[in-house]
């Protein structure tokens, strides 16, 4: 029997404060938006929220690129004011999980300033080394940044280079130190004590460096290195090391993993002596894609098909799946994995094909209206296009496509589904200025669409994306032995239309999808025998329609039956 534990049941919400709402009029997300709209997002039956960085930052990489791990960004507010965000939440029944971003500080920490100039003991709290060749010249090796380009950079005043898997500014804390290790145990117990739930923490699987920082695979031309840093020699030993703050408070923890299987997530997620709760991988999210968003392929069912009948099969009863279709680094789903002319349509199918999957759920900000990624390749005549966009990744992968002679019109093209700067554009509350943000000049353009797809407008519709959300978050719970907890199978498996799939409870109880993932009419014949005699309909996409002879675009349904006993 699966193991009940309070955060497998949740429904969380994901908030990257800067978009979310601009309280106080200067064109930032901030706290005061944030606490104007809990009672919204408590309206929708989610059970947390997961704040995207709010700590103090530069914003190299938008709050990724952290400066001080316990204080708020005042961009966003005071620590007085998160503070009181935190009571309200609770009072409301909310938890509130913070993202922890410990493979890497900003380079303007304090810890960073004075590990330059070699203070203790902060001398080795990053990766510092010599540099290789005549006059020490050539970088330590060969790694590559996961936003291209070198990972070293050199410091005149020490005489070193630093590794830093990410952007410049974001050099890597040296884990291997047992001081790095405590000071972090400290952070942790600082927002532990105050009161937050726990941690979603941010590419945790990198924090381990092979030792002696061998060369990396050479024809990899980004990311060159990631064989060596990627679930590292002594992962395990560190997030061993940081579960034991985590145990003392109950608290929770999933952790951001890259390039990850399910066979190597057991290795994070099982028993009472597992490292994390669960891990946010990133094979899902690939189904119209090599690796990264960035080399498109056309959509494929099939193949997210797989994926999720691999995890869901390979965890079952083991561990525990993170699932999500959006976050702060993935373009709108509607836009990558269903219909811009079906919006409406496809965002419900898509949301009930993944929210009755085993595993907690997770909900980005806009999702649950349907937003869609901006389109970028339509900009001003005699405007520079590449103004558009704020996020540092996409100006590397830019330069990185330039380089591999892809031309400006494609860059543009692709960017529409996969820059994460689509993920970012402010949150559609209105169809007023600024749909609703800001009374200020938003610090990032609005998606032109929001005169259409807002919250406001969902809530006066009965059948909207939004109020379907509603209903699917409450099904989860009313129904959540089999939803939550119970056994995945899945039907026709090689169908290129048709996600088909059982929930299956140990007392029997059996939820059904049935979903046309695509805007072709597919003949009912081949799905109906998997739709249970005794079957009662417990929602569908087109409300009050029963099936036809064929499907319409992106219609699905979910059944409620009992296997043992046809009751």
């Amino acid at each position: 029997m699966e193991e009940r534990k309070w955060f497998k049941e949740m429904s969380m919400y994901q908030i990257w404060p800067r978009s979310f709402k601009d309280g106080n009029g200067d064109g930032i997300g901030d706290l005061k938006g944030v606490m104007s709209k809990l009672d919204y997002i408590k309206s929708l039956g989610v059970d947390a929220i997961w704040f995207s960085p709010l700590y103090v930052s530069p914003q190299a990489d938008y709050g990724y690129d952290i400066a001080d791990y316990c204080d708020i960004n005042p961009d966003y507010g005071t620590l007085d004011e998160f503070k009181e965000v935190l009571a309200a939440a609770h009072e409301r029944g909310l938890k509130v999980i913070m993202d922890l971003v410990i493979n890497h500080t900003s380079d303007q920490h304090e810890w960073f300033k004075k590990s330059v100039k070699r203070e203790e003991p902060f001398t080795d709290f990053y990766i510092w080394r010599d540099g290789k060749g005549k006059n020490g010249k050539k970088a330590p090796n060969n790694w590559m940044s996961t936003f291209p380009g070198s990972a070293w950079e050199y410091v005149p005043e020490r005489g070193q280079y630093y590794l830093h898997l990410y952007a410049k500014e974001q050099p890597d804390l040296n884990h291997d130190n047992p001081t790095v290790r405590e000071y972090i145990k400290k952070v942790m117990r600082f927002w532990l004590d105050m009161g937050v739930d726990g941690f979603r923490e941010d590419v945790i699987t990198e924090i381990s460096k092979a030792d002696g920082l061998p060369n990396g695979f050479p024809l990899m031309p980004a990311s060159r290195g990631m064989e060596h840093y990627n679930h590292g020699p002594h992962i395990h030993e560190y997030l061993s090391d940081y579960r034991t703050v985590i145990k003392d408070y109950d608290a929770f923890q999933v952790g951001e993993a890259p390039l990850l299987t399910p066979k190597k997530a057991l290795g994070y997620v099982v028993g009472d002596e597992r490292e994390l709760d669960m891990c946010i991988g990133f094979q899902h999210m690939e189904a119209d894609c090599i690796l990264i968003g960035w080399l498109k392929t056309p959509f494929s069912l099939k193949k997210l098909k797989k994926v999720y009948d691999n995890w869901q099969t390979t965890l079952y009863q083991k561990g525990w799946n993170a699932n999500y279709l959006e976050n702060h680094d993935q373009p709108r789903v509607i836009s990558r994995y269903g219909s811009e002319k079906y919006r409406v349509e496809s965002g419900k199918a898509l949301a009930m094909m993944y929210s009755f999957l085993s595993g907690t759920q997770f909900i980005y900000q806009g999702q649950e209206i349907g937003m869609t990624c901006p389109y970028f390749d339509k900009y001003p005549e005699g405007t520079d296009p590449w103004a558009q966009f704020k996020d540092v990744s996409t100006f590397c992968v830019r330069d990185l496509m330039r380089k591999f002679g892809f031309s400006q019109k494609h860059i543009l093209k692709v960017a529409h589904t996969a820059a994460r700067d689509c993920a970012r554009t402010p949150v559609q509350w209105t169809a007023g200025k600024n749909a609703g943000f800001s009374d200020g000049e938003p610090w990032y353009a609005v998606n032109p669409n929001y005169t259409e797809v807002n919250v406001e407008a969902a809530e006066k519709d009965p059948n909207s994306l939004l109020n379907f959300y509603r209903k699917i978050i409450a099904l989860r719970k009313q129904y959540k032995d089999a939803a939550v907890y119970g056994k995945f199978e899945i039907h026709l498996k090689r169908h290129p239309h048709l996600f088909v799939y059982d929930k299956i409870a140990e007392d029997g109880t059996k939820l059904t999808v049935v979903l046309n993932l695509s805007d072709k009419a597919i003949p009912c014949k081949k799905f109906a025998k998997y739709i249970p005699s005794d079957a009662q309909e417990l929602l569908s996409v087109y409300d009050g329609c029963s099936f036809a002879a064929v499907t319409k675009p992106y219609e699905g349904k979910l059944y409620i039956s009992n296997v043992r006993t046809g009751e």
